[in-house]
């Protein structure tokens, strides 16, 4: 996955009898295609899909790839990563190994003292650890989900604990020992979707209340397209919006890298104002977007609040 920069051991030296692998979990995209020209090779010899059509330069394919690295980590999606203890034993080894649990905790900017994660079992949903003997070759496979807040550095910190025993050559185990080992992963959360924003009131005669048009422009600038499924504004308690967007969000917005779209509300104040000077917080935009294939991701910014007097 990320970078991996250190790992710390117990105070037992020695080689340890288990092994992780972190594994981020991503959806796979479309394979592409680059058809060769007209030559003496087949131009089926470059496609990753061939088919009755040769003639076709059609890049994408039915065919579905895992992400061959890491990729971007954006703020407002969920990041599913797999940690596997793998028990790298063999078949007559003296050892034994019980008792495995994996902890997993995120250090982000806003929390630098890191956040405990909730693992998930890997298939049946159990979430309690082995405490049984582990096989030979066997693998612990626990899953964590944690919806990304912060933009910039995150680090992955994964501990692993298990019970090492050695077996005589004859009769009953020795003893156990307690064995730890921790491995640290870096990555940074990036934004995928800019917000800038203006709040401009409207003149108004007589004592109604006041009214503002909110203006915000949404920009891609992340790697890949998205679809956006949902632009609202949730208002404070005192204050109505209507969208003024033409459409009325009925039709989902693609917007591919550097792709802009701009939205429109009509704000009015409910009640008598207590003091026209002051910057009153009006709303927070709710932004909803799928990804090209179908992750979602939500993000909310923060107080949206008019200029003073």
């Amino acid at each position: 996955m990320a970078t991996h920069t250190r790992t710390r051991s117990g105070t037992i030296s020695g080689p340890h009898s288990l092994t992780l692998k972190v594994l981020r979990l991503s959806r796979p995209s479309l394979a592409t295609q680059t058809p060769l020209p007209q030559s003496s090779i087949p131009p089926t010899a470059s496609l990753a899909h061939p088919s009755g059509d040769t003639t076709s330069s059609f890049p994408l394919t039915p065919l579905l790839t895992l992400p061959a690295a890491f990729g971007a980590a954006y703020v407002g999606e969920t990041f599913t990563c797999t940690l596997c203890a793998n028990n790298e034993l063999l078949e007559g080894d003296r050892k034994g190994v019980s008792g495995v649990k994996i902890t997993a905790e995120l250090q982000t900017p806003s929390q630098q003292e890191g956040v405990s994660l909730q693992l998930s079992g890997g298939g049946d949903g159990d979430e309690e650890d082995g405490g049984d003997m582990m096989a030979p070759g066997a693998t612990l496979q626990r899953t964590l989900r944690h919806e990304l807040k912060d933009e910039g550095p995150h680090v992955l910190a994964v501990t692993v604990t298990y019970t090492e025993t050695l077996h005589g050559r004859e009769g009953p185990a020795s003893g156990g020992r307690v064995r730890t080992f921790r491995k640290l992963y870096q990555f940074v959360a990036q934004q995928l979707l800019a917000v800038r924003s203006k709040v401009t009131e409207r003149k108004r005669q007589g004592k109604e209340g006041r009214q503002w048009i909110l203006e915000a422009q949404l920009e891609n600038v992340g790697e890949a397209s998205v679809v956006l499924e949902r632009v609202v504004l949730k208002e404070r308690e005192g204050v109505s919006s209507r969208a003024v967007n033409g459409d009325d969000g009925k039709e989902a917005t693609v917007l591919k890298p550097s792709d802009v779209e701009q939205v429109m509300f009509l704000l009015e104040e409910k009640t008598e104002p207590e003091d026209l000077t002051s910057r009153v917080p009006l709303g927070q935009l709710n932004i909803d977007w799928r990804s090209a294939m179908g992750e979602q991701g939500s993000l909310t910014t923060g107080w949206l609040a008019s200029r003073g007097r």
